[in-house]
């Protein structure tokens, strides 16, 4: 490995670290209202697929019959 090679990765690590140091992490009552959002819509829209799943299922079922 070069001493080029080498430059490349500390600044690539650096800027890394810089780039982590610009993060705003979210404290905890956001992150649980964030998470529960996110688990609620993803059983909502799961719900909304298994139905209209069933209804054209059944849709086809008497075109087929």
């Amino acid at each position: 490995m070069g001493e080029n090679e080498k430059t490349q990765k500390k600044s690539w690590f650096r800027g890394l670290q810089a780039e982590f140091k610009k993060i705003i992490w979210p404290d905890k009552r956001t992150l649980a209202r964030q998470t529960t959002a996110v688990v609620v819509v993803s059983v909502v829209l799961g719900a909304v697929i298994a139905v209209i799943d069933m209804i054209l299922r059944y849709g086809i079922d008497l075109l087929i019959r």
